[in-house]
């Protein structure tokens, strides 16, 4: 019989140069630094792969259940967990970055794969920026603008504010700026080719490494924004954000106000990022609460969120 219970997931904290406490101050984790960067909160990467730390597969990682467990994921017959998801703390700018696709990672990155992402802004400082992008319009012009260091002119920059959503194809010119949270949602990959990092002087007293060659390989020349349209769906007890649908996931923002009921089919990936609510699945209850990661097995079934909060949720 296929379990219908939610898995609940320990995260994994990650520490980056840029990184801060807001993981500490704004969803209560216990963090191993003052210079926590990352949380990988539902993951089956080698490079942190999340614990399951409730009922019959407690202590199992996400990685051993996609492999010994097919059943909980509709039997995919792929290797590899298709999704990551992150919350990041930029306390300062993130390096620029840009990251390949499926083939380009493929052939030169082991067999990894490429990187698409997307971002929901939970939080931000008031001004705070994105880097999204870049002005040049031929790839002579990219590399020439690079080797002169005419940053200022080369990237394309956002203001942002919180509840803002970004989608970010791989081959897209981007980074996150200073007094930025953010939830990622992105395929299992953890290739980044790191074009500009303002000098910056990693642990070792050397300038971080960059990734010219490979930027420009993979770099979508002129950049385009992606063309995506939110829709909103209210049912009762939630409104129902559907940011994007694409070739790598479906991600939405599921508020919710009272009691809202859900099929679930398609196996489930939901974060909760403002307050709590009580998570009913084939009739057992759970509290959920800000900072709580959890997949609903494929074929669920009804289940129901009753309370005040707001999750991202997402499925391939």
């Amino acid at each position: 019989m296929l379990m219908k219970q939610p898995l609940f997931l320990d995260p994994v904290f990650k520490e980056r140069i840029w990184g801060g406490t807001a993981l500490k101050t704004q969803f209560g984790y216990e963090i191993p630094s003052d210079q926590v960067g990352e949380c990988w909160a539902i993951s089956a990467h080698p490079n942190g792969p999340s614990i399951v730390k409730n009922g019959p597969y407690a202590g199992k990682t996400l990685i051993e259940l996609w492999e010994e467990e097919p059943a909980l994921f509709g039997n995919p017959g792929t290797d590899v967990f298709p999704l990551l998801t992150k919350i990041l703390d930029a306390n300062t700018d993130l390096s620029v970055q840009v990251h390949p696709d499926d083939a380009y990672a493929k052939e030169h990155e082991n067999g990894e794969l490429g990187k698409t992402e997307c971002w929901y802004i939970v939080d931000c400082k008031e001004g705070a920026e994105i880097v999204f992008g870049h002005h040049a319009q031929t790839k002579d012009e990219f590399k020439r603008q690079i080797e002169k260091g005419n940053w200022s002119q080369l990237l394309r920059k956002e203001k942002i504010a919180p509840g803002d959503f970004f989608y970010v194809p791989s081959g897209t010119i981007h980074a996150i700026g200073e007094g930025t949270v953010v939830l990622e949602t992105q395929q299992s990959s953890d290739t980044t080719y790191r074009l500009y990092d303002y000098d910056r002087v990693g642990q070792d007293g050397e300038l971080r490494e960059l990734h010219i060659d490979k930027s420009v390989a993979v770099s979508t020349i002129p950049h385009h924004d992606p063309a995506i349209t939110p829709l909103k769906k209210e049912i009762t007890g939630a409104m129902i954000t559907t940011f994007v649908e694409s070739a790598y996931f479906t991600v939405c923002k599921w508020e919710i106000d009272g009691k809202a009921t859900f099929e679930g089919s398609k196996y489930l990936l939901g974060s909760v990022i403002e307050g709590k609510a009580t998570l009913t699945v084939a009739g057992e209850s759970y509290p959920v609460r800000k900072g709580d990661h959890f997949i609903l097995p494929e074929n669920t079934g009804e289940f129901t969120l009753e309370g005040e909060a707001m999750l991202i949720v997402s499925h391939e």
